[in-house]
């Protein structure tokens, strides 16, 4: 069996042209040597596996590689002597290294000592060291590399040349990645080495040793869906999903779209923040000029600037405000998952125009989801359009219409609209118009419709009137359920007589709006009361005992059998 080497080893950079997104820092050691003006002293700084130490590996090659005769690539041919700070940070350590310094190279011009994790050396051990890198020998050149610069002492730092590396963009390391996949004939999406470029947080080892992980889970095929899986990162088809969502105002989705995230296993924070980081990129997607912004793939692109069309900028920015809050929030709470289901709800509620929103903080009342939910049971009798009705069906309806309870209320609406104001003339011409229409509807269209339909109609009859302020008659309309029955006729329910008779002022719009929406003019409505009566209880003595007398009334002859009060 062959031994595996890692990719992080087996494509660790040779030369300056191998090193990837370090351009500047490479250009300016090359030219360095060519013009033989390198610093005696050097520190290279940086985030963990952005190529620091592989960097110093090649400079001290470059460096005796033109003067020394041997074609080995050994350290010590070319007179590299590398030393871990972490585990030799003693004084003793570098008065045994200032030694060594002393003495000139047996072959070639250089002695280049590479001290990684500088850092690392006590205090002791780093004044230890001032005088010798200050003054070196001219044979010899130090090279630090640190992770942690702020660690260093001030009079090492001003004593040595600086070269401060940067973090590797997303695209050059999967670019890079790209590379590897087609010397070890992996076939790879375009989507999956993004995640592991983002996955890698910049630094280019992480992003190796990722991509040996996924290559191990998947063999040579690497997709999306398994680079997920195996880095258990959020696909973007979960951002893009819950923004639909919420865009679209479906709370108990959200709510559960939430859930399944975190049956997952993952942080709501982890969550929260990618949801920002969605809605930054969908901003970003808006504008031609910042599209370039957008470190994703192609085939992502197109969906983010898919989507960036139908979030709005007044949608945008206020659910960017109000994840960024939640992500901060999130540490400090003690009821994390209640944060973000808040936070989810106030970004659902944004594009909510169907009431007056009175705060930033507004919520869709809860009504609009549990009142006005389809009632699926009813839906059984409701014809179907092999089943549409005939002329036969027709003549009964035309015979309910002029039925006795529903003119004696109509002419009542007339006697209350008498006041000489605008709504009372208003109540007086809809009226009006409702009787002309129940007098003339045999020209009109009576198209079977379902339950779900008459839910659909009454639930957006009961955001109008929110619209228009009339949120009296709109809270009746939640209270009553509305039940198709036969002959397209609708019973409505309601818990008092007031309740009925403010219903029946409203009656007339309700019925055109309703007959509208279905396309049937055959539509009647009928309001039922169902009044619950208040259970009386017994309290007094005396009362007691005549409730116990209507159970049984043998008491009343064992009271008088023994002369018992009461």
């Amino acid at each position: 069996m062959e031994h595996f080497i890692v990719s992080a080893r087996k494509y660790r950079p040779q030369n300056f042209e191998d090193v990837v997104g370090q351009q500047a820092i490479t250009n300016t050691l090359e030219n360095a040597i060519k013009n033989n003006h390198l610093a005696q002293a050097l520190l290279f700084t940086g985030p963990r596996g952005v190529g620091k130490t592989s960097c110093a590996r090649i400079l001290a090659k470059r460096i005796n590689q033109e003067s020394s005769e041997s074609n080995e690539d050994e350290d010590f041919a070319f007179n590299i002597f590398e030393l871990d700070a972490a585990s030799n940070n003693s004084v003793d350590d570098i008065r045994s290294l200032t030694d060594q310094v002393r003495i000139p190279p047996q072959t070639g011009k250089y002695k280049v000592y590479i001290i990684d994790e500088v850092h690392m050396l006590s205090q002791a051990a780093f004044n230890a060291f001032l005088k010798t890198l200050e003054e070196p020998p001219a044979h010899a050149i130090f090279i630090l590399a640190t992770t942690e610069k702020h660690k260093i002492i001030p009079t090492i730092l001003s004593r040595c040349q600086i070269f401060d590396f940067k973090r590797i963009g997303v695209l050059d390391a999967k670019n890079y990645l790209k590379v590897i996949c087609e010397r070890e004939n992996i076939t790879a999406d375009d989507d999956a080495l993004h995640i592991i470029a983002q996955k890698a947080d910049g630094a280019m080892r992480d992003a190796l040793s990722i991509f040996d992980r996924v290559v191990s889970f998947s063999g040579n095929n690497l997709t999306r869906e398994a680079v997920t899986q195996n880095l258990n990162v959020l696909d973007y088809e979960v951002y893009f999903n819950m923004t639909d969502l919420l865009l679209d105002n479906k709370i108990p989705e959200v709510l559960m779209a939430y859930n399944d995230v975190l049956a997952k296993g993952f942080e709501g924070q982890h969550f929260i923040s990618g949801l920002a980081s969605h809605f930054r990129d969908l901003l970003v997607a808006k504008d031609q000029a910042t599209v370039a912004l957008l470190e994703v793939g192609d085939t992502v692109k197109k969906k983010y600037l898919e989507q960036a069309t139908k979030a709005s900028m007044s949608f945008l920015l206020p659910s960017i405000d109000k994840a960024n809050d939640c992500d901060l929030k999130y540490k400090s709470s003690k009821n994390q998952r209640l944060l973000v289901e808040l936070c989810l709800l106030q970004i659902a509620s944004i594009t909510f125009d169907g009431a007056k929103k009175k705060s930033s903080n507004y919520i869709i009342p809860a009504t609009f989801f549990t009142a006005l939910s389809p009632v699926k049971k009813k839906a059984a009798p409701t014809p179907t359009p092999q089943q549409q009705p005939t002329q036969p069906v027709a003549k009964p309806v035309q015979k309910a219409v002029p039925e006795a309870p529903e003119k004696p209320s109509i002419k009542n609406i007339k006697r209350r609209t008498s006041a000489l104001s605008f709504k009372s003339l208003q109540e007086k011409r809809d009226t009006k118009n409702v009787v002309e229409e129940e007098e003339n509807f045999d020209n009109h269209p009576r198209t079977p419709f379902t339950q779900e339909q008459l839910q659909d109609a009454w639930k957006k009859y009961y955001f109008k009137l929110q619209g228009l302020g009339e949120k009296n008659i709109a809270s009746i309309l939640l209270a009553g359920q509305p039940t198709l029955g036969k002959n397209f006729e609708i019973v409505v329910s309601l818990p008092n007589t007031l309740m009925k008779n403010q219903l029946e002022k409203g009656k007339p719009n309700l019925l055109r709006f309703i007959r509208e929406k279905v396309n049937n003019y055959g539509i009647k409505i009928r309001i039922d009361v169902n009044e619950v009566v208040e259970k009386k209880f017994a309290y007094t003595p005396l009362e007691k005992y005549n409730k116990l007398k209507e159970k049984n009334p043998m008491i009343e002859k064992l009271k008088n059998t023994f002369g018992l009060d009461i």
